[in-house]
């Protein structure tokens, strides 16, 4: 590439924190210390799922929660339990079998077309249906230093079209380190396209700042944002900021939610949800049914419930905003759709 044509920002001026990055050193990593400020009792149970899967809230995040509500559908979502310690039948630690898919480390390739890289392990917020929460991110994530496997396998493929960049969360890394990667995969020939998946847009709605919104501009690679938002709680001033910068880079936003019970299992809290994403330029892409998870099993909604629940949302909402309901099957050469 020209050089004047390069991705990559200046490096930040010393000493520079960029603001998303001071929001995810400072997130709550202490269950207590969470219902502490949302005036709620302590919880034994907390302390036992978050020695399986570590507790992480932004404090954005956990400020759009309702003080003394149990049930917000928010604190659903991050909250530890003891329910997590549970085994049940089919819930496993690698439901997508994904490991059996990953041909160099941090590269999945499990449908045609596009694979899959998990960039980073770190995320802004562990969200605990996370189907990656036992995940072994230190055998199985790239890096810097080894994205040149990566790369080598994607080159070698000219069947390969889409990259997506997942992790962890993507866009948990610098936008220098993701500029340096986008222009090395720019250099491929036979790649088209560039997707994000990422959750940061949504709970560190700093992170979209100009350095961001730059290099997505700039890069030559259609760009398709896939952000993960699960209720219209979600969304408040901030967010909807940070979607209106998204939108000027043009790149497509998407948005993938998880159905999960007792946060979403309901047809007006999914309408509610889809419209205000519409709002902000952002179109329903996946309703995911859970991926079966060990530990996240409490969060199951059945296959028929489900089915109904997407009935009922379609003659609320025109067909266009209604999601696909899907659930990820291993081995299978595309979501399924239900």
């Amino acid at each position: 590439m020209e050089k004047e044509a390069r991705i990559i920002p200046r490096s930040p001026a010393p000493g520079h924190v960029p603001p998303w990055r001071r929001a995810l050193a400072e997130a709550i990593t202490d269950p207590d210390e969470l219902l502490e400020l949302l005036k709620l009792p302590t919880e034994p149970g907390a302390g036992l799922g978050h020695g399986l899967f570590p507790t992480r809230v932004p404090r954005g995040f956990a400020a759009r929660m309702q003080p003394g509500e149990r049930r917000d559908p928010l604190l659903l979502q991050v909250l530890p339990v003891a329910r997590e310690t549970e085994r049940v039948a089919g819930f496993v630690t690698d439901p997508l079998d994904e490991l059996a898919r990953m041909p160099v480390p941090g590269l999945l390739h499990k449908y045609r077309g596009r694979v899959l890289l998990t960039a980073t392990g770190a995320c802004a917020v562990h969200c605990r249906y996370c189907f990656r929460r036992h995940f072994p991110y230190p055998e199985a994530n790239p890096g810097r230093d080894q994205w040149q496997r990566a790369l080598d396998y994607i080159g070698a493929d000219t069947s390969i079209r889409e990259v997506i960049l997942s992790g962890g969360d993507p866009l948990s890394l610098s936008d220098r380190r993701l500029a340096e990667l986008v222009e090395r995969l720019e250099a491929i020939p036979h790649l088209q396209r560039l997707r994000l998946h990422s959750r940061l847009p949504v709970v560190v709605p700093q992170r979209v700042d100009d350095e961001l919104t730059a290099w997505l501009a700039r890069t030559r690679l259609k760009t398709v944002l896939v952000v993960h938002c699960n209720h219209a709680r979600e969304i408040d001033d901030e967010v909807r900021a940070a979607f209106h910068r998204l939108a000027t880079t043009g790149a497509l936003l998407l948005n993938q939610a998880v159905l999960l019970r007792g946060i979403n299992d309901h047809p007006e809290t999914l309408a509610a949800l889809v419209e205000a994403l519409f709002e902000v330029g952002v179109l329903p892409y996946y309703l995911h049914q859970l991926d079966p998870v060990q530990g996240a099993a409490h969060f199951s909604v059945p296959d028929d419930e489900a089915r109904r629940l997407v009935g009922m949302l379609s003659h609320i909402l025109p067909g266009y905003l209604v999601p696909r309901l899907v659930r990820e099957l291993p081995g299978r050469a595309a979501k399924t759709p239900l």
